[in-house]
């Protein structure tokens, strides 16, 4: 929507052709949004990219205190995470502004925003998962 609004806004000095005109500006709302995505990803505490890695890797099959998914965050982060670690890793992500992690009346969890998914396969499709700073990865303190 951003990018429609963008091309028709009377100041976007339209020359060519609407459609090439949105979509590339879909395509800079797509790579703004991406960047966004990396960026505050790797804000996160590790417990929290943890969680988050594990619900984007396993999609609606997601299930966050199993012994799997303890297991997933435990190699993840290089230490044992209870499920109460989980647990307030997953209402930080739901706390954030926007949210990453919307929680079901029934207690499911899901991503906030599809686009998210859609970054993760772009990045797991080109062996990129997970992202690291640019000057690799720094030691952080965690809950």
């Amino acid at each position: 929507m951003g990018a429609l609004a963008q091309v028709l806004s009377p100041l976007a000095g339209l020359t060519g052709r609407f459609e090439a005109a949105l979509m590339d500006a879909a395509r800079l709302q797509q790579a703004d949004d991406e960047a966004r995505m990396e960026s505050d990803y790797l804000g996160l505490k590790p417990t929290e990219q943890a969680v988050l890695s594990r619900m984007l890797e396993q999609g609606p099959r997601y299930r966050p205190y199993d012994a799997e998914a303890l297991r997933s965050y435990r190699e993840k982060t290089g230490h044992p995470v209870s499920a109460a670690q989980a647990q307030r890793a997953l209402e930080a992500l739901r706390q954030r502004t926007p949210p990453f992690v919307w929680k079901s009346a029934r207690g499911e969890y899901a991503l906030e925003d599809a686009a998210m998914h859609r970054w993760f396969e772009k990045l797991a499709g080109a062996g990129r998962w997970p992202p690291l700073p640019p000057q690799g990865t720094l030691p952080q303190e965690d809950d």
